[in-house]
């Protein structure tokens, strides 16, 4: 699966980005897709994950309320939308599929196989 990331960009506080996830190689229908982070300095953090059996989400704790992801099996694609950013949600945002991830993984960089390359979000305060 190859996967590539689109929608970051500059947004002030408290404004909205979409970020965009789409595949191409296999079915994503197939795939949990997640999200995940990595601010200067820090480590890759989970996000959010979708997984298509059920339309199940989950979130970090620290984007709840305010983000959402979803997919669109048309389109072959996972998007996140965030809103009410803060200065602290900048970092390059990576989205991340695997074919056979258990719950208790959902959230663990390492179990997933399939990376895009980021896509920077910055936002000013």
């Amino acid at each position: 699966v190859q996967l590539q990331a689109s929608g970051g960009g500059l947004v002030q506080a408290g404004g909205s980005l979409r970020l965009s996830c789409a595949a191409s190689g296999r079915p994503f229908s197939r795939q949990t897709v997640a999200w995940f982070r990595q601010a200067p300095g820090k480590e890759r953090e989970f996000v959010a994950a979708f997984r298509w059996s059920g339309r199940n989400t989950y979130y970090a704790d620290s984007v709840k309320g305010r983000f959402t992801i979803s997919g669109d099996n048309t389109k072959n694609t996972v998007s996140l939308l965030m809103t009410s950013l803060r200065p602290d949600d900048t970092a390059i945002y990576y989205c991340a599929a695997d074919p056979s991830i258990i719950l208790s993984s959902i959230q663990m960089s390492q179990q997933y196989a399939y990376w895009g390359h980021g896509t920077q979000v910055t936002v000013s305060s």
